[in-house]
């Protein structure tokens, strides 16, 4: 997986770090348009999509959650609440600058990657990653972080980009590699940064083969959800 992955945005034969520091810099140099960006390309359609995977977490008082990538802190304000804590764990610290402009002050940041969270082992009830699963330089390392940090009976949820319905994928692709690179240059003058977002998703896996991957991890209980028509995908497990 990770070799596959290697290859996008120009990043065959490179390291793992070398990617991860040139993903670094795609969203520092996108990160005060990021959110705009979404709004645009997705019409909007993420905000409910992102809705859905915080009423499936359902986070509960006395919990801490994790949310993973997410540095603009969207998942987070949806997830906050008395009596619980939330922590948006990010590589990338323009992006959470932008964020804690934005969250409320019961929302924590930490810089920390999906493959090395600054969290003691079993400690977190919930880890949520929304839209960042596709960045990191090794999906099976995240995996094996994710259930390291997770108390037993803890959950995962993913949301991220998937393969859609047959029927719509023809005008998913034009819309995905014609339009969204141009938006990318127009709004946040970042094609190349679009260019290496769209090719990621291409490049992830499908629906049944994620969930493959999340049970070869060793987590339970595994599961996806469509979200219009496959365009998106929410998958949970949960840590034995």
């Amino acid at each position: 997986m990770s070799e596959e992955l290697s290859g996008t945005f120009g990043y065959a034969h490179v390291t793992p770090d070398e990617r991860e520091r040139r993903i670094r810099a795609v969203f520092q140099a996108v990160a005060g348009r990021y959110d705009l960006m979404n709004d645009i390309m997705s019409m909007g359609i993420h905000r409910l999509w992102k809705r859905a995977m915080a009423r499936m977490a359902a986070p509960k008082a006395g919990q801490v959650v994790v949310d993973l990538a997410g540095g603009t802190g969207d998942i987070a304000r949806l997830l906050a609440g008395p009596g619980r804590k939330v922590v948006v764990c990010d590589p990338s610290p323009a992006m959470m600058a932008v964020g804690r402009e934005r969250c409320p002050s019961g929302v924590d940041f930490v810089e920390g990657t999906a493959e090395a969270m600054p969290f003691p082992d079993a400690s977190v009830d919930l880890v949520t990653i929304a839209f960042g699963l596709r960045n990191v330089t090794s999906l099976p390392a995240a995996l094996t972080e994710v259930s390291r940090v997770l108390r037993p009976g803890g959950r995962f949820l993913c949301l991220e980009f998937s393969r859609p319905l047959a029927l719509i994928r023809p005008f998913y692709d034009a819309w995905s590699f014609w339009v969204i690179p141009r938006l990318g240059a127009a709004v946040a003058q970042e094609p190349a940064a679009y260019e290496y977002l769209v090719e990621s998703i291409r490049r992830f896996p499908d629906q049944r083969t994620l969930a493959t991957v999340f049970a070869d991890s060793g987590l339970i209980d595994v599961g996806w959800r469509n979200l219009s028509f496959g365009i998106a995908c929410l998958h949970h497990g949960t840590k034995p």
